[in-house]
């Protein structure tokens, strides 16, 4: 029984985080498990990439057939992207027939101090203009499969919120 975890959130919001506890645990599981970092696809597939909001549609879209094909043989998918556009996420949720949008919320203050990749403080400096979730749109999900406030939940009790959802959902035993 395959599905898509569809992780969704600003940057520092702890995707790429959650999404590795996941694959570890879902593995130990004995399922067979994959990770589609948003990031890691951009810089190997196309790192000429722009970030216009057509781009940033393209390289989703991409992503959305990745996940779709690699779900559709069998393997759990986990995806940690932020897809900042609501429009995007419902394609991948028209486009996956089982899909779980899970939105990481964290507070900017607290991205701010997180920072994983400099990026905040290039926005703050004014290297970087339209930083997604700071000056540049982010478009809260309106009805996800689950919210989790990565900020004042540990990283396990992530992983066993997800889990939970997803039998809930039917996905897993």
């Amino acid at each position: 029984m395959s599905f898509v975890i569809w992780l969704t959130g600003p940057s520092g919001a702890g995707k790429t985080t959650l999404a590795n506890a996941l694959c570890e645990k879902l593995s130990e599981m004995g399922l067979n498990v994959e990770v589609l970092d948003g990031d890691g696809i951009r810089s190997k597939l196309y790192p000429d990439l722009g970030f216009s909001r057509e781009e940033r549609e393209m390289h989703n879209r991409i992503v959305v057939q990745m996940a779709k094909l690699l779900a559709k043989n069998g393997v759990v998918t986990i995806v940690s992207i932020i897809s900042p556009f609501r429009e995007t996420r419902e394609y991948a949720r028209r486009e996956i027939e089982r899909f779980m949008e899970v939105y990481l919320k964290c507070p900017l203050e607290v991205r701010l101090q997180r920072d994983p990749k400099g990026l905040y403080s290039k926005a703050l400096r004014g290297e970087l203009e339209g930083l997604t979730g700071y000056d540049g749109v982010y478009e809260e999900p309106e009805n996800p499969e689950l919210v989790l406030e990565s900020h004042v939940m540990s990283i396990e009790e992530e992983v066993e919120a997800v889990i939970s959802k997803a039998r809930e959902l039917g996905f897993m035993k």
